[in-house]
């Protein structure tokens, strides 16, 4: 049994960002807005096809002639940001085409292992077992050619620093092939797939009026854009500046952005079109890095709720700092089929929901498990258990995760990551019986939050079990499994209490002087054994 890693706090959300909608929008402000984001769009692409047909040769001397190249074009501020974020996306397709290798390479490895088995072998504890099929067997070898095929494919391409990247997204450019199905026109695809490929994205500057030189908004809500050098004619202000008349208003966070701007501190923009609605929008963003960092003491002594994550609800279960349930359980539930905007306010929804109760329950921490199922989903390791690769495909848990310490960082509750190893099954053994009456049934999730919300306070997992009669112990000296986290030796052996044991023995002596598993169940009469030796 591997060892179980050490309770930890989440850190807080290292940026934000709001949204809001242009209000009072005009039809020249629209033309400048598709004409700039067009222009820059362009710039944009061929600058990261340059930047992937650099490769690993990449150097700054080759970032700064590209950027003087779209200065020309554009301007400095604009160069940069479009570097920038060529940069950023050519990272993330090398990120995406490590995680890709890892994926082959664990598939390439169960197959392999799979088909040196005899068919028809059982799998044993932890690993699978034989394919159940000679015809089975023979499809996998030609699956295992393929896997080892693209394996090398992708490292070659790896090793040469060669990725693959679509700017608009690769879902979008392959439901061209599938308009009918998605239910879309060929005009509607063309708008969306240009609205995607346009460039309106500017850093942030300290130091700049209201933060942003390229995009500039008052605290009042106007809206200014530094215009590229061959758009100049459409400047209705001084330096090359267009003025919109739409204006914006942060509803939420509006104050916190306000204080930003006002001093002059760096916030990104983005402006963009919803094809769907016909709305365009405005991005806000921001760097965070004064959130406080409450040690896992201080978080442990209010106690915590431990929150089980399920492909359709959360179970959650409020604990005393001793490691006891308090109250009933809670079930949060959500939907996540549908579009991906339903699916995130329906996450959204659940914590909302979540982190009320724990307010409202005096609660400073979460308990949430440490998931990564990246390795889970291949159909290598479950085989033909298609439903079950949809069921962990559909866990959210990289986005609860986010979205929960974001929205914990603004309610001032703590997340404590836990190791996730075998709170399922332990829970269940130790906590879901007990837990269930005549009145309250006990869910296998609940009795599951139980474990994470005792794990993340320090105690073991099992109930507390009562000492042993005096017959059996030394007048109920054992330790109880309740020792605080903080006692020194709780895993390990009772001390000796002194005084003598048997007739031929002092006490502390021999072999097996403090193991209590052995000189003190029956059946194990360790003592008697030491006598006769002594004879």
């Amino acid at each position: 049994m591997r060892e179980i890693a050490r309770p930890f706090v989440a850190e807080g959300p290292s940026g934000v960002s709001v949204r809001d909608r242009f209000k009072g929008l005009a039809v020249r402000d629209m033309t400048v807005l598709r004409a700039v984001g067009d222009h820059m769009g362009r710039l944009a692409s061929g600058d990261l096809a340059r930047r992937v047909r650099d490769g690993l040769e990449h150097s700054t001397d080759t970032w700064a002639e590209r950027k003087r190249e779209l200065t020309a074009v554009s301007s400095s501020r604009w160069a940069g940001s479009v570097t920038a974020n060529t940069h950023d996306q050519w990272g993330l397709s090398r990120r995406a085409q490590h995680a890709h290798l890892r994926s082959l390479d664990a598939g390439i490895r169960t197959v392999r292992h799979r088909l040196s088995l005899p068919v028809g072998e059982k799998g044993s504890r932890g690993g699978p077992g034989g394919y159940r099929s000679r015809s089975e067997w023979f499809a996998k070898s030609r699956r295992l050619a393929i896997l080892e095929d693209r394996y090398d494919r992708v490292r070659a391409q790896r090793e040469a620093g060669l990725v693959s990247v679509v700017r608009g997204g690769k879902r979008l450019l392959h439901q061209r092939h599938h308009l009918t199905t998605v239910g879309k026109t060929p005009d509607r695809w063309r708008q969306e797939w240009e609205a995607s490929r346009w460039f309106l994205t500017a850093d942030g500057e300290s130091g700049k009026p209201f933060g942003n030189e390229t995009i500039r908004v008052t605290p009042e809500g106007e809206i200014s854009i530094k215009l590229p050098a061959p758009l100049a004619e459409y400047a209705n202000a001084r330096h090359g500046r267009y003025i919109l008349a739409a204006r914006v208003s942060f509803s939420h966070r509006g104050e916190e952005w306000r204080d930003r701007v006002e001093a002059n501190r760096a916030v990104a923009y983005r402006i963009h079109l919803d094809v769907v609605r016909g709305r365009w929008y405005l991005d806000a963003s921001w760097t965070r890095k004064d959130l406080p960092v409450i040690p896992l003491d201080a978080l442990r002594a209010g106690g915590v709720i431990g929150v089980d994550m399920n492909a359709d609800h959360l179970a959650a279960w409020q604990l005393d700092p001793d490691g006891n349930p308090v109250g009933q359980p809670c079930r949060f539930d959500y939907d996540l089929t549908g579009t991906a905007p339903h699916r995130d306010a329906q996450l959204r929804h659940a914590l909302t929901r979540l982190l009320h109760w724990a307010k409202r329950m005096g609660v400073t921490a979460v308990a949430i498990e440490d998931l990564d199922f990246t390795d889970s989903t291949t159909r290598e390791k479950h085989g033909r258990r298609k439903k079950f690769r949809q069921l962990i495909s559909g866990i959210p848990t990289a986005k609860l995760r986010a979205r929960l310490v974001s929205m914990c960082a603004e309610v001032g509750i703590g997340v404590i990551v836990v190791d996730p190893a075998h709170t399922s099954k332990w829970g269940a053994e130790h906590w879901q019986k007990p837990l269930t009456s005549k009145k309250r049934q006990t869910s296998r999730h609940a009795a599951a939050a139980v474990a994470i919300g005792r794990r993340a306070l320090g105690h073991r997992i099992r109930r507390r079990t009562a000492p042993p009669p005096a017959h059996q112990s030394d007048a109920q000296g054992h330790r109880t499994a309740q020792a605080p986290s903080g006692t020194r030796g709780r895993e390990g052996n009772r001390p000796r209490i002194p005084g003598p044991r048997t007739r031929s023995d002092g006490a502390g002596h021999g072999a097996n002087a403090v193991d209590q598993d052995t000189q003190h169940r029956s059946g194990r009469p360790a003592e008697h054994v030491q006598l006769m030796l002594s004879l």
